[in-house]
């Protein structure tokens, strides 16, 4: 028997893929681990800066530090853009006006995927190459890349590990240089094993007196925490 398919409409299932804070689609969806429920990051690290329940169940997360027991849902956010049109682009649009408008470079893989669609346009307008050779040459390039170039090409960020606690030594070298995506947990295995530490979980790392959650990038850091220094 042919299997029976029908059709559901977006609103029925509004509820599941928005965020009870701001009441829209969810952006850069992170969920708080204590009882999955999921919100837009910023609305919620906007939230947990003066509560530590969460906004639906009102469970506790963390007495002191919540922002330490949410994390990034990637499943959920590909659920979202791919279910609701042109969500996707819209936002992308409005990240890149946003650090327009801050004088600040647009991130790494906004701006690389910008250019090399660019570049593949303009190269098949010109009739510059061929579209096989066009492909040959650009896995010729990757390959070569992989062999020979250890550099980084995304968003780097220059941060300052200095130590405020007597209990701990500080590092040698600590200015580091590092990918813009790393997170504060990144960090904290970092210095865990430069400094021999047992375990990275004896370590809290602040940024103006705040402890940061351990799922936050250093961009997120850099742009809530830093924007103005």
């Amino acid at each position: 028997p042919k299997m029976m398919t029908r059709k559901i409409k977006l609103w029925d299932i509004n509820t599941h893929i928005t965020c009870r804070l701001c009441n829209g689609y969810l952006i850069d969806a992170t969920t708080v681990t204590e009882c999955l429920h999921t919100f837009c990051r910023s609305c919620l690290v906007k939230y947990l800066e003066e509560n530590n329940t969460c906004p639906t169940c009102r469970i506790v997360i963390h007495q002191s530090h919540p922002l330490q027991y949410i994390g990034h849902d990637r499943t959920m956010q590909d659920i979202v853009y791919k279910l609701v049109p042109g969500l996707q682009e819209a936002e992308t649009k409005k990240q890149r006006e946003f650090y327009h408008k801050l004088g600040m470079e647009v991130p790494g893989d906004i701006k690389g995927e910008t250019c090399s669609a660019k570049q593949h346009l303009d190269s098949h307008r010109n009739g510059e190459t061929k579209p096989d050779e066009n492909s040959n040459k650009e896995t010729s390039q990757e390959k070569q890349e992989e062999d020979n170039d250890y550099h980084r090409s995304d968003e780097q960020v220059s941060i300052c590990l200095e130590c405020n606690s007597s209990k701990l030594r500080g590092l040698k070298r600590k200015w580091i240089r590092c990918s813009a995506q790393a997170t504060v947990l990144h960090l904290k295995k970092f210095i865990a094993k430069k400094l021999n530490l047992s375990s990275f979980n004896e370590l809290d790392i602040l940024c103006n007196e705040e402890i940061l959650g351990k799922d936050h990038t250093l961009k997120f850091v850099v742009v809530t925490r830093w924007r103005f220094k």
